[in-house]
């Protein structure tokens, strides 16, 4: 949903409406935030969902665990990527390439610690994943925020609560194109874990 932004973003910074960037990305966030609501059951009640289309017990339990702990990441989403956008729209890239070298040293530094040191296993890397993707939003609005775009961040406006319905529909109607280029690989995992041996085939699909 958040690559309407991008489309928003580079017509404003094309039409000299550069204070407008800004309120776009603002807009995006609250629309992606509320949706992020909105898909919250599945990562709550995906144990059962996934018993119910039929995938294994020990399989759906698992996902389960995992879902549960990576709803922070979830939620990290909603943010990150429109600020990516709103940065990718004025070139200002290298600032995502440094903050997303941060974020890499970072994450391994916490696998090897959480993992090898504490044993938390699986638990250990979804709490690294939600840390690394929380840094990534910080760093780069730390650098919106701190005068790194001055001429299209002017700070938290009310304007971003104008016009969001129109917001939703073209984030929608972006996001609804994606899930069709994607889910065909979910839909194979989903069918690989009705197999004989299913851990082992999803593994090898997942490799």
């Amino acid at each position: 949903m958040a690559s309407a932004l991008e489309t928003l973003c580079g017509q404003a910074f094309g039409a000299k409406k550069l204070h407008m960037l800004g309120i776009y990305m603002q807009r995006s966030w609250i629309v992606l935030f509320l949706c992020c609501f909105l898909l919250l059951p599945f990562y709550i009640f995906a144990t059962p969902l996934l018993k119910l289309a039929g995938q294994p017990d020990d399989i759906a339990e698992l996902t389960g665990l995992v879902a549960a702990w990576l709803i922070p990441l979830h939620f990290s989403f909603a943010f990150a990527f429109p600020v990516q956008r709103f940065l990718q729209s004025q070139l200002k890239t290298a600032i995502i390439a440094w903050v997303s070298l941060a974020a890499f040293f970072v994450h391994v530094f916490m696998s090897w610690l959480l993992v090898y040191v504490f044993n938390m296993g699986i638990i250990g890397l979804c709490v690294t994943l939600n840390v690394s993707w929380w840094i990534l939003f910080f760093g780069e609005m730390a650098y919106v925020a701190w005068g790194g775009c001055p001429e299209t961040w002017s700070g938290f406006s009310w304007q971003a609560f104008v016009g969001l319905w129109e917001f939703v529909k073209l984030s929608a109607a972006s996001g609804v194109m994606l899930c069709l280029e994607n889910w065909y690989y979910r839909i194979l995992v989903l069918m690989v874990g009705g197999l004989e041996n299913a851990a082992i085939a999803v593994d090898a699909l997942s490799v």
